[in-house]
């Protein structure tokens, strides 16, 4: 794909700060008549952009519907539901040493957004985040991943095709156009990638002091303890981690096992990936690729290390990366160096709770946190960890959920969206105090009379 000129994206960038200055954007029944328009326009554009996530990443249709497609359309339709309420001017008490003045908060846009993607859920990271810009009033940029080129083509497609050029923009090529674009200035940067890259993207945003949005990743580990109902865990796992072929930036990426029934759950894992994909799920039709030929090279080096007591076949020429266990593995292997981005899950085994909860706090704050067990043996763990979100009994589930907010702490990222979180993420909470002319307090100006009684009202 042809990388834009910085001459387009310069002219571009510009086109949206005039269409910005118009202030027709901070019309709500403007962004509602967009958002429907939006939603039309993706479900007409459904089939292209389920055939171009099969092309790039063998995605199933099914799967594109349920982890990109339909996302996006739960969270316009929430949006559309919810905008005025949340856009609405609102009024919050006034401390008793202000009156009678009155005090409200305004939610403004931030202006020009710059919204950069990344590969493994093309279409529903770029577009869930531009649900956001639009219902917070905002002008965009868009960068999709060139490493899906075919879906990024039919995104450009589905947004020309909805909005004005100045408006919302689309600007496709690799990382040295995403440097181009981080040498403007944006009122807003919500970037999603690798924590690495995320620095850059942090380091850039800095120069202008522009607020961002990062949505990272890491190691999200999963805890199966004693007490867990080993059946449905192993149907869990197996799901989360296999999604999108582990491609999943909150996949469990490691397995922390109680000694006492890791035999069983492994065994339960694996028969679970059988009955789903069969013996050999290279010829599934549910099972998707490697997005290319670099991350089939990285993920082959993690094998090397520890016992592969499932799968462990690779074919380059098809991207295929069989579902694959590996057992007694250790800490500082490679594997647990690096977020494995891939269907491989490896295990370590504990016997104390505490053994695992210390080794997770010596280690980054992760995207995602998983506990099988008890949940009044859940609750300690959660209360002496932290991570950007977690779920008991399940994986990946909260990023499902509107009303909860997602995303990362620390080393995982900063920021929230989803739902009124993606509208506040792409909004400025503006505070109005408005005192009347009928009335001034004296005390507050040189020499301060009666100060003795101010300092009791405060």
């Amino acid at each position: 794909m042809e990388n834009t000129s910085a001459t387009v994206i310069e002219s571009q960038i510009q086109a949206h700060r005039d269409f910005f200055a118009t202030h027709k954007t901070k019309d709500l029944n403007f962004r509602l008549e967009n958002l429907w328009k939006f939603k039309k326009n993706i479900q007409k554009n459904e089939q292209q952009i389920t055939d171009a996530l099969w092309q790039d990443l063998h995605k199933s249709p099914e799967e594109a519907y349920l982890t990109e497609i339909s996302i996006v359309l739960q969270e316009i339709d929430n949006h559309i539901k919810h905008l005025k309420k949340w856009a609405k001017t609102k009024t919050v008490p006034t401390p008793l040493h202000l009156l009678p003045s009155s005090s409200k908060i305004l939610y403004e846009p931030l202006g020009v957004a710059l919204i950069i993607a990344p590969w493994n859920y093309p279409f529903q990271l770029l577009m869930n985040s531009l649900v956001g810009a639009i219902s917070g009033g905002c002008c965009a940029v868009l960068k999709p991943s060139p490493y899906t080129p075919t879906v990024a083509a039919v995104m450009e497609h589905l947004i020309r095709e909805t909005f004005s050029t100045e408006y919302i923009s689309v600007v496709q090529g690799g990382r040295e156009v995403n440097s181009l674009l981080l040498e403007h200035r944006f009122d807003i940067i919500f970037f999603t990638g690798s924590p690495d890259l995320g620095k850059i993207v942090m380091k850039a945003a800095a120069a202008f002091l522009t607020p961002i949005v990062l949505e990272l990743g890491g190691k999200s580990p999963c805890i199966v303890d004693s007490s867990a109902n080993i059946d449905m865990a192993a149907r869990r796992i197996a799901w989360g981690k296999l999604i999108n072929a582990g491609q999943t930036c909150i996949a469990p990426d490691y397995l922390f096992v109680h000694e006492s029934v890791k035999k069983e759950l492994l065994l339960k894992i694996g028969r679970n990936i059988t009955k789903w994909y069969g013996e050999n799920p290279q010829e599934s039709a549910y099972f998707p690729r490697i997005v290319n030929d670099n991350a089939m090279k990285r993920l082959k080096k993690l094998l090397l290390h520890g016992d592969i007591v499932f799968g462990g076949n690779t074919d380059d020429s098809d991207r295929y990366f069989s579902p694959t266990i590996i057992d007694n593995v250790q800490p500082d292997y490679p594997i647990m160096q690096e977020e494995i981005f891939g269907p491989i899950l490896p295990v370590l085994t504990f016997k104390k709770i505490e053994t695992v909860v210390d080794y997770i706090n010596n280690h980054e704050k992760p995207l995602a946190f998983y506990y099988f067990g008890k949940k009044h043996t859940a609750n300690p763990v959660f209360l002496q960890t932290s991570s950007g979100g977690a779920c008991i009994n399940d994986t990946l589930l909260h990023i499902t959920n509107h009303h909860l907010p997602f995303g990362g702490v620390g080393n995982s990222g900063m920021g929230k969206y989803h739902g009124r979180e993606s509208f506040m993420a792409f909004s400025n909470a503006r505070a109005l105090v408005t005192s009347p002319t009928w009335f001034d307090l004296p005390v507050k100006y040189v020499p301060f009379r009666f100060f003795k009684w101010v300092r009791k009202i405060l």
